[in-house]
């Protein structure tokens, strides 16, 4: 099966390791950002979504205009607009886009943060608006004649919009979450489920419970599976070590006492619970990035040589992963060097078990 690679479309220069150099939005960087992506073999970027950060909506749409082929993955949490207003936004930015729209709905894990802008419900509360939030905007981006809506969290009536997507019938819509309400509402509605990287046990367990979940909920199809890292690569092992310690050191620096907080939401907690068990897992897997961070978001690394960390990849590609999601520390070069050294290497080997499993296959398709 094809294999894609998901990227970041930061909209400045700062990171875990580094603070930014100018202001949060950065036209210039945002798109030099992108097109290094779009030039290295990446398939999709991540608008991601902070309450105090810019607008990822805008940005993508400023950034759809400007790149050819680089698809947009828009992070969106459901709080901050009405869904009949969400889906035609949605709709309008894929046709600026041409049809190169996804949309990660984001329940939010953090009651503090969802406060910031108002949100209140209780975490539960909001996995159950987020899947009548998803489901309405999937019947407004295809329902051509007007309708009522009367739930747990929305109402209105007669509404139809006069905008729809270029992707027929719809966007892809994605979704993670690692609780069993996060499992109910992303097996049900999900067309990509999105993890964090994790030991191979415990990531084919997650799998198997997204599949479970999809299940439940009366699916033939299940979500394909997205797992993200954070690749250190360098030309050899052991210049690939000093680096990833540079890199801890350099992310603890930058925090200072901060990070003693337990986090609220699952995904956060599974990280450092496999923090405490140990600093490497599998090939490369290493997990004092996440550790130092407090379990924040997408912080498990993988560390190694290009060969190394591609090889890692394609253990969690034989578990059924086929969106990889990779971001460095320097943005910019690391995108560039996963882009060069990485990402061909994994097509490579994908390409060549296609074609030995279609050769399999011929001789009893030739005979049937």
């Amino acid at each position: 099966m094809p294999v894609e690679f998901l990227g970041i479309a930061a909209t400045n220069d700062g990171s875990e390791t580094t603070a930014r150099s100018g202001a949060a939005f950065d036209p210039d960087y945002t798109l030099r950002l992108a097109r290094a992506h779009e030039d290295h073999g990446w398939d999709r970027v991540l608008f991601a979504y902070g309450s105090g950060s810019p607008d990822p909506a805008t940005a993508a749409a400023f950034l759809a205009a400007r790149v050819d082929r680089l698809n947009i993955l828009l992070a969106h949490r459901p709080n901050v607009s009405y869904p009949t207003f969400a889906a035609r936004s949605f709709a309008t930015l894929d046709q600026i886009s041409g049809g190169r729209l996804t949309v990660h709905f984001i329940t939010g894990g953090n009651d503090h943060e969802q406060r910031r802008e108002g949100d209140t419900l209780t975490k539960d509360q909001r996995y159950s608006r987020t899947r009548e939030y998803i489901q309405i905007v999937k019947r407004i981006w295809t329902s051509h004649e007007p309708f009522d809506h009367e739930g747990e969290h929305y109402t209105f009536h007669d509404y139809v919009s006069d905008v729809f997507p270029v992707q027929q019938p719809r966007p892809g819509v994605s979704f993670g979450g690692s609780s069993p309400a996060a499992l109910a509402a992303g097996g049900a509605e999900a067309d990509i489920y999105c993890l964090w990287g994790e030991p191979l046990a415990e990531t084919a367990q997650q799998i198997e419970a997204v599949r479970q979940a999809a299940a439940a909920a009366g699916r033939r199809e299940v979500p394909r599976i997205q797992v993200a890292f954070r690749p250190i690569i360098a030309p050899t092992e052991e210049l690939a070590w000093e680096k990833a310690y540079r890199t801890v050191g350099a992310i603890r620096q930058r925090r200072g006492g901060d990070g003693g907080f337990a986090p609220e939401n699952t995904g956060s907690q599974r990280l450092l619970a496999i923090a405490e068990r140990g600093e490497r897992y599998d090939r490369a897997l290493w997990t004092p990035t996440a550790a130092a961070t407090g379990g924040a978001g997408n912080s498990n690394a993988l560390v190694g040589t290009p060969e190394t960390v591609a090889a890692a990849l394609l253990d969690y590609y034989d578990l059924g992963v086929d969106i990889i999601s990779a971001r460095g520390y320097d943005l910019l070069g690391d995108a560039i060097d996963f882009g060069r050294h990485v990402i061909p290497l994994v097509r490579e080997e994908v390409a060549r078990r296609d074609a030995e499993l279609a050769a399999r296959r011929a001789p009893a398709a030739a005979a049937g």
